[in-house]
């Protein structure tokens, strides 16, 4: 599997389009597989 980067705008944005799916009630890991990034990936982002 091709790893990929995220800079650190793209990481923003993925972050606010989660904010805004989790809002409408969606849960964790239907938002990471929309998203195409895992939830460590996910959570890891958040943390920082």
């Amino acid at each position: 599997m091709e790893r990929k980067r995220h800079t650190a705008e793209q990481i923003i944005h993925k972050l606010r389009e989660a904010e805004v799916a989790l809002g409408q009630g969606t849960n964790v890991k239907r938002v990471c597989k929309q998203l195409e990034v895992t939830e460590q990936t996910y959570y890891r982002w958040r943390k920082e």
